[in-house]
């Protein structure tokens, strides 16, 4: 009689958990639920009434099987009563293998972490996560994406964290996460954006098409674009390509300028002057000396050198050496070798001193390792205390398996392609779509994406400039870091989405 009742309540169990899987599977709710918690906050227009929902969206492939589950962040105003036609931003950032945190707690979110402003040395736990003030969260519902590896997402059933971890493939999982989320919250009617930093700007571009492209599209109505990379050649160094030399050139200045490298700084008092001096250098005489090779004369030749002397703080001789080409991890290294001192690679403003000082490069960038730890422990902590979301497994701010896997081809093959180029994407969108406005954040310290490598991806492609907003910073990759570019940045933001809010 036991044993029989044993296998009768297994049996009961059995058919009520394979119902419930069934059920969880068919509302795409795998592996967990989404958790709603509501929330107010001193925002720039006052009290600020919101909704938070955090958790997992599952998404099926053609066939109906899960393929991966997404973890995402929104957020609603909950006094507003028309919903459906409130702006809504879909945000992301870049790697490729990056969580959403950066763009959440730094400057979109309605929460951020507080970390010295001016490139100081950032301190051990613990840290503030206070109220943002600045936030877009008043004129505009916003959504954090972490893609498939990162974050809490990751495939699922069949599928491997490699089937998603390519230009093409992360491009049309995202997407397939836009049409669910507009779908679920009827938000098809909302004016709908993309913003997206660093490689998140690549990306941003491919979703577009995506998007926007054949039948049954979403029309967007914008991207912005936090340090864009869309035109790969103006940013890679390898053997061949001289562009990069011209296209990092200012950033290079704007970095000596920054640290008093200049052998002549006081002639140049204003930063937006002399980086437009440098600007005009770069692309006459000294992309005609690069372009002319061997064949440029030895005058052609020392004026350029005098030149770079001038505006790098780089001696003579070694810019020599060079043959004119200053490739970028060595110039981290070399600017500042004199004093024992490597400057950072996503925020030039940071000085790190490594093991050796004859090395060619910096051990680590500086600007990563100061940020990284108070990023990583205010995330983990606001998503347990604001959030609700407590979990066991590891939330992955950023992963080198995604990186080290990652499939640049979006092209039929990499002699088609050539170098990855997305900006045509971008510009199509503005041809087509008579809405399609593109707002651009550079930081002037930024040697990961060069501000001037991004004028140049935009002055070309048949862009309408009319529909391209370009604003610039004193800071670097992550501007708003820096106190006074976080609210320029907001501020600037603000003035972009006013077309809806005024």
């Amino acid at each position: 009689m036991m044993v029989k009742k044993i296998l009768i309540s297994f049996l009961f169990v059995t058919l009520v958990t394979t119902s419930l899987i069934a059920k969880s599977d068919e509302v795409g709710i795998l592996p967990f639920d989404l958790v709603e918690t509501k929330h107010s906050i001193r925002g720039k227009n006052g009290k600020l009434n919101y909704i938070a929902v955090a958790g997992d969206t599952a998404l099926k492939d053609s066939k109906g099987k899960p393929k991966a589950s997404i973890f995402s962040t929104a957020y609603f105003r909950s006094d507003v009563k028309n919903t459906s036609e409130r702006p809504l931003i879909f945000v992301f950032n870049g790697g490729p293998g990056s969580s959403s945190v950066w763009l959440h707690l730094g400057v979109f979110g309605p929460k951020i972490v507080q970390i010295p402003s001016d490139a100081q040395a950032v301190p051990a736990p613990p840290y503030t996560l206070k109220e943002n003030a600045l936030t877009l969260l008043d004129i505009a519902d916003m959504v954090f994406i972490d893609p498939v590896g990162t974050g809490y997402s990751t495939a699922l059933g069949e599928y491997e964290g490699k089937d998603f971890w390519g230009v093409r493939q992360d491009a049309e999982i995202m997407s397939d996460f836009v049409r669910q989320f507009i779908t679920k919250y009827q938000r098809w009617n909302s004016p709908k954006y993309l913003a997206g930093e660093s490689y998140g700007t690549t990306r941003a571009a491919v979703m577009v098409k995506e998007l926007q492209e054949g039948w049954g599209s979403i029309d967007l109505n914008g991207v912005f674009l936090i340090s864009s990379i869309v035109d790969f050649q103006a940013g890679d160094f390898n053997t061949g390509n001289d562009l990069p030399f011209i296209t990092f050139l200012p950033t290079y200045a704007a970095t000596a300028w920054y640290h008093n490298a200049l052998p002549n700084k006081e002639n140049y008092a204003d930063l937006p002057t002399f980086i437009e001096e440098v600007r005009t250098f770069a692309m006459t005489e000294y992309a005609s000396a690069l372009i002319l090779g061997q064949n440029v004369s030895k005058e052609a030749f020392t004026n350029v050198v005098d030149r770079l002397h001038e505006y790098t703080g780089l001696s003579k001789k070694y810019l020599e050496q060079t043959n004119l080409r200053i490739d970028e991890m060595l110039f981290m290294k070399e600017l500042l070798r004199d004093r024992g001192l490597s400057v950072g690679r996503l925020d030039s403003r940071y000085l790190g001193v490594d093991a050796s000082n004859v090395e060619a490069r910096f051990d680590t960038d500086p600007s990563s390792y100061a940020i990284d730890g108070a990023y990583t422990v205010a995330m983990q902590t606001y998503l347990a205390s604001d959030l609700n979301i407590l979990r066991q497994q590891r939330y992955n701010i950023l992963s080198g398996e995604v990186f080290s896997n990652w499939d640049w081809l979006y092209e039929g093959s990499a002699r088609s392609q050539g170098y990855l180029n997305t900006g045509h994407f971008l510009s199509r969108a503005q041809r087509q779509n008579p809405s399609f406005r593109i707002f651009v954040a550079n930081g002037y310290y930024d040697l990961a994406t060069p501000f001037f490598a991004t004028e140049y991806s935009f002055n070309r492609s048949g862009f309408d400039t009319q529909r391209i907003t370009m604003k610039y910073y004193e800071s670097g990759h992550m501007m708003y870091i820096h106190h006074p570019s976080l609210k320029k940045l907001a501020d600037d933001m603000r003035a972009f989405l006013s077309i809806y809010t005024n």
